[in-house]
């Protein structure tokens, strides 16, 4: 047994695909930060607009809920 060598053992994957394999996890990575980082944005600016929304919709019901109260009296008053 001292007369034979022992093979090298050939790895089961290249060196290339191994560095293909990292270089592709590492852009999935950074793509799934920028992705979550826009989700965020889009999420607050989102907010911003309901709160907006939400403070015309109360001045508008605000507005409408006067012009009937002024239409009531003017009635109650035959002024209409």
């Amino acid at each position: 047994m001292e007369g034979v060598e022992e093979k090298k053992k050939v790895p089961a994957v290249s060196e290339t695909i191994k560095k293909k394999q990292r270089n592709f996890a590492e852009l999935k990575i950074k793509r799934l930060r920028k992705k979550f980082a826009q989700k965020m944005v889009r999420k607050a600016r989102r907010k911003l607009i309901y709160d907006k929304v939400k403070h015309y919709h109360k001045e508008y019901r605000q507005t409408y809920r006067t012009e009937i109260g002024m239409a009531r009296m003017a009635r109650k008053a035959s002024n209409f």
